[in-house]
Formats: structure tokens, C-alpha cells, sequence
């Protein structure tokens, strides 16, 4: 109603303040997990660009994903782990929004890159002669770049549709950050227009790069079987397992959190979701890609050792 529809100057984020023990418990496990993702990612960019070994597009792909994942954890854990701490969970609506926008871009462009990264192993593993001329310079910027600014324009429209929507009652989000979906269901307007755009955007972003990745894969699988070398098949197979080792992680949450049937009833289950696909798949990313890739780890080797050859 007219009556009770209130300007919105802040929200309160709820996050797991029901769950006292579980507060006590998150903080020390996410501030490890941050630590880790910011300092391991932060690893893989500066290794990729350090060592002239690893100057191709595979390494290119894999700096642009840890530089993601450090953008993407950093728009909402830094807060999250102060609300841990703090009785007042509160967030401006300029802040929600900035919030949510980032968001939104950084991770939507995670799920295309995985699809892009997906496509460069299979012309890296199934034309291998044609791969340095498919898979040029240029193509790459092109790839990496229109996934960045697609996705930054798409969460630009869904958040701007969402925080123009009225906001009657109390403002309370039942979430420890400001997630578009837990946004939404504060609203007492029309959200068919806004609706129609997360469903479009969750199609064109879930279903449809995990089909090409697992296309992707197929196709590769098809041709690591026919590699006549024992340490070509192993040195491919690490490669790629690595990659849907991500792959699987960060799209089976992901999927059950935009995908599934919507409710205007908050779950706790949403939260813990959002943290797997949101803390924890960044922090692992760096962990799975240095372990598996000897190429990586030898790189950090010689960064390391030349570093204290330098002292």
C-alpha cells in the first residue's frame, strides 16, 4: 500500500544471528578462508606474471579467475566478518546496492570464464598443432574482456530494476550480505520484470556454459584415451581434472541457489549454500590449480628461490 511504503536509508543483515554458536564458530573459519583466498589467488597472479613460462593463455584465464575470486569474496566478507562480531548488522542502501552489483558481475563473469577456460583446454588438448593460431593474443583479451563487461552491464540492469522497487515494512535481510534474491523479498512491488531478468540471466549463465563445459570435456576425454603416451594422458588428465574439480564445486551450489523454486521464505540453508559457492570455492581454487600443476608450483619454486638468492 502507498501508506506503508517507506524511504529505505539502511538495511539490517540478519546473516546467522539466530545462531549464536554458529557466529563463534564462522568467524575464525571464514577469516582463515579470506586469508587464504587472498593470499593464494593474489600467489597465482603474481607467479603467471613473474615467469615468462607461463605467459599463455591457459595462465592468462587462470590470473583472471583468481583476480575474481579475490574481487568477489572481497565485496561482502570483509562486512561479514565485522557483523560477526557486532550487534549492529547494518548496510547502507548505497552500500546494498554497490554490494550486490559487484556481486553479481563477479560472479556471473566466473561462470563464463569457466566456460572460456573450458574451450581453451579443448583446442590446447584436441588441435594442438592449430591451438597458438586459434587461440591467439587477441582472442584472448577479446574473451576475457566481453565477459568482464557483459556481465557488469547485466548486474548493473538487475540491480538497478531491484533497488527501484518499493520497500514496505521492516528492512531486515535474511542474509549476511546483500544477495538479490534475499533483497527482493523485502519488496512489496512488482517483481515480474525483475524476476524475468534473473531468469534470463541464470539461463544464459548456468545451463548453457556448463553444457559447453561438459562438451568441452567430453571431446577432450575422447582424445586423452587415444594419446598413445602414458605421460601425455597423465599430464592431461591432471590439467583437466583440475579444472572440473572448480567446475563442479562452484556450479552445484550455484545452480541450487538461483535455480530452484523460489519461496518468500528465508532458509538457513541459503546461507550456508552462499557461503560454499562464495568463501569457500575461492579459497580452493588457488589450492587445487598449485597442487595439481607442476608447471605452477616449479614457477613459485623459482620465484621464491630467486627472492632469497636477491637477500
Amino acid at each position: 500500500e502507498p501508506s506503508n511504503r517507506t524511504a529505505v536509508s539502511e538495511f539490517v543483515l540478519k546473516g546467522f544471528s539466530g545462531y549464536p554458536a554458529l557466529e563463534r564458530l564462522l568467524f575464525p573459519l571464514c577469516s582463515v578462508m579470506y586469508l587464504v583466498t587472498l593470499l593464494g589467488n593474489t600467489a597465482i597472479v603474481a607467479v603467471s606474471m613473474l615467469d615468462a613460462r607461463l605467459h599463455t593463455p591457459m595462465y592468462f584465464f587462470l590470473g583472471n579467475l583468481s583476480i575474481l575470486d579475490i574481487c568477489y569474496t572481497s565485496t561482502f566478507v570483509p562486512l561479514m566478518l565485522v557483523h560477526l562480531l557486532s550487534s549492529r548488522k547494518t548496510i547502507s542502501f548505497t552500500g546494498c546496492a554497490v554490494q550486490m552489483c559487484l556481486s553479481l558481475s563477479t560472479g556471473s563473469t566466473e561462470c563464463l570464464l569457466l566456460a572460456v577456460m573450458a574451450y581453451d583446454r579443448y583446442l590446447a588438448i584436441c588441435q594442438p598443432l592449430r591451438y597458438p593460431v586459434l587461440m591467439s593474443h587477441r582472442l584472448c583479451l577479446m574473451l576475457a574482456g566481453a565477459s568482464w563487461v557483459l556481465c557488469l552491464f547485466k548486474s548493473v540492469a538487475e540491480t538497478v530494476i531491484a533497488m527501484r522497487l518499493p520497500f514496505c515494512g521492516h528492512h531486515v535481510i535474511r542474509h549476511f550480505t546483500c544477495e538479490i534474491l534475499a533483497v527482493l523479498k523485502l519488496t512489496c512491488g512488482d517483481t515480474s520484470v525483475s524476476d524475468a531478468f534473473l531468469l534470463v540471466g541464470a539461463i544464459l549463465l548456468l545451463p548453457i556454459p556448463l553444457t559447453l563445459i561438459c562438451l568441452s570435456y567430453m571431446l577432450i576425454l575422447a582424445t586423452i584415451l587415444r594419446v598413445p603416451s602414458a605421460t601425455g594422458r597423465s599430464k592431461a588428465f591432471s590439467t583437466c581434472s583440475a579444472h572440473l574439480a572448480v567446475v563442479l564445486l562452484f556450479y552445484s551450489t550455484i545452480i541450487f541457489m538461483y535455480m530452484k523454486p523460489k519461496s518468500k521464505e528465508a532458509r538457513i540453508s541459503d546461507q550456508v549454500f552462499t557461503v560454499l559457492y562464495a568463501v569457500v570455492t575461492p579459497m580452493l581454487n588457488p589450492i587445487i590449480y598449485s597442487l595439481r600443476n607442476k608447471e605452477v608450483k616449479e614457477a613459485a619454486r623459482k620465484a621464491w628461490g630467486s627472492r632469497w638468492a636477491c637477500r
